[in-house]
């Protein structure tokens, strides 16, 4: 019975050490008066982001994005690098070209509609 209970604390313990630093929730820069905690975690072998929180001057609320998609199709690249993902920006309704940049606690996202580029700097919730 203990090796059994070895067992599963080595594959349970496994799968939380091979998680992608990236995942976890982020907290967007303001946008048209609102911001978001964005959970990120692995969707097969990319990386997703879904609005879990929403936020305004007034504290938070429960937004009609909640729940929906924000960034998806991320490609770790290596050493924080992601590439050829998506990134949908609420107030403007557009999709973006997306990569992302993570550095400790702090994930730059860049996104290109044609010439036409933003940028973000997140940082980590938890």
């Amino acid at each position: 019975m203990k090796t059994l209970a070895l067992a599963a604390a080595f594959v349970l313990g496994a799968g939380a050490a091979m998680a992608d630093p990236v995942q976890g929730v982020w907290k967007t820069q303001v946008d048209d008066g609102a911001y978001a905690h964005v959970t990120m975690s692995a969707c097969g072998s990319k990386i997703c982001g879904v609005i879990s929180r929403t936020f305004n001057s007034s504290g938070e609320y429960k937004s009609a994005n909640l729940g929906k998609r924000l960034v998806w199709d991320m490609v770790p690249s290596g050493s924080g690098s992601y590439k050829s993902g998506k990134i949908w920006q609420p107030s403007t309704g557009k999709t973006y070209k997306s990569k992302m940049a993570l550095s400790g606690n702090t994930l730059k996202v860049s996104g290109c509609v044609g010439p036409i580029c933003k940028k973000q700097t997140w940082s980590r919730v938890k």
